[in-house]
């Protein structure tokens, strides 16, 4: 699977990103608001939002979010875990370390993002997952609209220097057929 297509939308272009996406990712990033109620709730600062730019680029599944009217960068999503069959279903990949500007939020935008993304994964994989902070109740009513079942999976992990609980959300491809995303 290509973990770093360009997609094209309606109001979103998808690519790569890159080095030198730094000052205009940090600049949405560094809204200390946009990570309220997200486990990684400090990652609006400069060193900790550092790291997670130096690992997106190292995963090398990183996607940023522009905003087509507008040619800014608004965001930014990956593919991540990519897993050949790991539960007897075929393979999966999982979409996450999502995050949009306040000024996107609302619906449209993420939208649009988890359906190009998910399209383009589920012509490669059975299924996707995204691991959602088990109290980050936006994110997880954000992936109940479109579509994403609650699977029995938690996972436990430190973020922020604090013990934090995900739950994992799955969406195959006859979900993702007949459900909202759909057309």
């Amino acid at each position: 699977m290509n973990r770093q297509p360009v997609l094209e939308g309606e109001r979103l272009r998808l690519r790569p990103l890159r080095a030198d996406d730094w000052d205009a990712l940090f600049a949405v990033a560094s809204d200390r608001e946009l990570w309220a109620g997200h486990p990684a709730h400090d990652r609006w600062q400069e060193p900790v939002f550092r790291a997670y730019f130096g690992n997106a680029l190292a995963n090398g599944g990183a996607l940023v979010a522009i905003d087509r009217a507008s040619g800014a960068i608004i965001g930014a999503s990956q593919y991540y875990d990519y897993q050949d069959d790991e539960d007897g279903r075929g393979p999966s990949v999982e979409i996450g370390f999502t995050f949009l500007a306040r000024s996107h939020w609302g619906g449209a935008f993420n939208r649009e993002m988890k359906r190009l993304m998910l399209a383009h994964a589920l012509a490669c994989v059975e299924y996707v997952r995204f691991r959602i902070g088990e109290t980050n109740l936006r994110s997880r009513r954000a992936m109940e609209k479109i579509g994403g079942r609650l699977t029995d999976r938690r996972q436990s992990e430190i973020k922020a220097g604090q013990p934090s609980v995900n739950v994992v959300y799955e969406i195959d491809r006859e979900s993702f057929a007949r459900g909202p995303l759909a057309g």
